[in-house]
């Protein structure tokens, strides 16, 4: 069942009128920096990871950073060229998602979006924490508060997110360009030195090298390349956004997709030559990218440069998920596996309620980890590889069941690209399920059950509805409206006009209590009604207790009894005040009115509002 109607005159994604909120969608300059930061930042712990898993095999084992490197990169080709298809193929967004509903059934489709849910609230708090790491690195005296920093950064992303994606691209193309010039920089001032210019950084660090060394066996080879596939995280998120994009949606996000791969790629293998060249070790406390802007230009304000644009670009690379998750909220709650509200976009093209959904999320993560990056670190990483194997398995069927031109060709491409994404996904899971891992298997599973929850509500309301089916022709019933009411005033008076414009009859009820105080009240409040004569009749119902929407809905479920035909509606009349915080004044005395009508009746329930301004 869905709620959600496409109006008349509706053209295709590629062909909306100029007037349709373009100029709130992003072209591929624009897109790179707010669906790209994840992707890019990644570049900083990347290449680190394929050095710590390689350093168990001692200073041989190093000298296999560069071939485990090219393999990624040749990953990255893959994923690339895949997702360029998937733009193509689902130019309504989703990714894997998307991939998996059209071509692998229903439960994968969930399984993949559970995963791509997982991976971006996980980016969110694991980019977070680590641009504050780096903060808390340069600033020791802020490490004490690093969890307040971190929910002010993501307060500050979610602030620039809720004005819309483009004013998000606008706010953070300056950082991205920052930070993806000054590592090119890097990499083309390092390839022409032939030693380090400073080793000044490291100096006096512990070196994590192993003594007792390990051969290079493939198992190890295949530890380092899982590990180093985090530097593909972010690279689904353009195909997962493509209506993020202005017309023409599929060109754009594909330029966007393969300028990111391009940039990538350049960074991961123009990083891992210089560790090479270096010979770089790690060590305890720095990175190894500060380590190579030390060896490549020297302790100085090059250096700085770097390290406080890296340490941006990884607070802000959460940016990634904002820009992402909204939109497969919405295909998830356009097929019904999520609350509609998630569907409804605000103004400037903002899925608002998306965006605070993710923001609440992660921020109770950051809570949950004190703020800790290597709390996080296990869980990450782990969903997109399952999203991954799943959108190229997909593809594969896709290409199979089209066959068009050279299809035999961009099914083994989607083939090999699977099998490379599923074994990283087997080993990633299989090496930190110890460390985490096991949560994600296990909210993985939540997740679709989750999502099939809501979609067998929303097929019981849907049936019940009869959505789908043509209505019986609309008849007139006769109403009786009864009104309740607790004194005179104008308020009174503008409730009976309403209700006698409403129904054939119309009735006012008031509840009294069998205490002195209260019978003397109900007794007056008749004086009054008999001396104002609106031609309604007032029925006082009696209550032993003192509750005051029972009587009524026991009132109502009598005459609907006793006059069976008839259409019984409540209406319940209250004051509308001019202030907000007026509104702490008021007796709540309609809410209860009407929850008790509608938990224990089948009346309409009509709340008229008398405005006081």
């Amino acid at each position: 069942m869905s709620v959600l109607t496409t109006e008349p005159g509706a053209t295709p994604a590629d062909e909306e009128p100029p007037d349709s909120g373009e100029r709130h969608r992003l072209t591929a300059v624009t897109g790179l920096a707010a669906l790209s930061l994840d992707a890019m930042a990644s570049v900083a712990y990347g290449p680190e990871a394929i050095v710590l898993v390689l350093a168990a095999a001692g200073a041989h084992g190093l000298g296999f950073t560069l071939p485990v490197t090219l393999a990624i990169a040749g990953l990255l080709a893959v994923l690339v060229a895949s997702y360029r298809q998937v733009i193509a193929a689902f130019p309504d967004g989703g990714g894997s998602y998307a991939v998996a509903r059209t071509h692998l059934g229903r439960r994968t489709s969930l399984v993949a979006a559970a995963s791509l849910v997982l991976d971006y609230v996980l980016n969110v708090a694991v980019a977070v924490t680590a641009g504050v790491a780096a903060l808390t690195s340069a600033f020791p005296a802020l490490y004490d508060d690093r969890l307040w920093l971190c929910l002010a950064v993501l307060v500050l992303i979610t602030g620039v997110n809720l004005r819309g994606i483009v004013e998000s691209a606008r706010a953070f193309t300056v950082p991205t360009v920052v930070f993806v010039c000054s590592i090119l920089v890097l990499i083309v001032v390092g390839l022409f030195r032939s030693a380090p210019v400073s080793t000044e950084a490291a100096a006096g660090h512990a070196s994590v090298l192993a003594d007792n060394a390990t051969t290079v066996g493939a198992l190890l080879l295949l530890k380092a390349f899982a590990s180093g596939c985090s530097a593909l995280t972010g690279v689904e998120a353009i195909a997962n956004a493509v209506p993020s994009f202005r017309v023409p949606r599929v060109k754009r996000a594909q330029r966007a997709e393969v300028a990111l791969g391009a940039v990538l790629g350049v960074m991961l293998i123009g990083l891992s030559v210089l560790i090479s060249r270096f010979h770089l070790q790690p060590v305890e406390g720095v990175t190894v990218l500060a380590q190579l802007a030390d060896a490549s230009l020297g302790h100085n304000w090059g250096f700085y440069v770097i390290q406080f644009a890296t340490m941006i670009l990884l607070a802000l690379s959460a940016n990634t998920s904002f820009g992402g998750l909204p939109v497969l909220l919405k295909l998830l709650a356009r097929d019904n596996y999520l609350p509609h509200v998630f569907a409804l976009k605000a103004d400037r093209q903002v899925h608002r309620h998306g965006v605070l959904a993710l923001a609440l999320v992660s921020a109770g993560l950051l809570v949950f980890s004190g703020g800790d990056t290597n709390t996080l670190v296990p869980l990450f990483a782990i969903g997109v590889f399952v999203g991954f194997t799943i959108a190229q398995v997909g593809m594969v069927r896709h290409w199979r069941g089209e066959r068009g031109a050279s299809w035999r060709g961009k099914a083994v491409l989607n083939g090999l690209g699977a099998v490379l994404t599923g074994v990283s996904a087997v080993v990633v899971t299989a090496t930190k399920f110890q460390e985490g891992a096991w949560l994600i298997v296990i909210a993985l599973l939540l997740f679709v059950v989750a999502f099939e929850a809501v979609h067998r509500a929303y097929a019981r309301i849907g049936e019940r509805l009869g959505l789908g089916r043509i209505p019986e022709p609309p008849h007139r019933d006769r109403s009786v409206v009864i009104v309740p009411v607790s004194g005179l005033s104008r308020l009174t008076c503008e409730a009976l006009n309403a209700a006698a414009s409403l129904g054939d009859e119309v009735r006012a009820v008031t509840v009294c209590y069998p205490d002195a105080e209260d019978r003397a009240q109900t007794h007056a409040l008749e004086r009054a009604w008999a001396e104002w004569n609106p031609g309604v009749p007032l029925i006082p119902l009696s209550s032993e207790r003192r509750t005051l929407g029972r009587p009524i809905a026991a009132y109502v479920r009598e005459t609907a009894a006793a006059e069976p035909g008839t259409r019984v509606t409540v209406l319940i009349p209250e004051v509308e005040p001019e202030r907000l915080w007026q509104r702490l004044l008021q007796n709540q005395r309609s809410a209860v009115v009407a929850h008790a009508v509608r938990r224990e009746t089948r009346a309409v329930i009509c709340r008229l509002r008398f405005r006081l301004s």
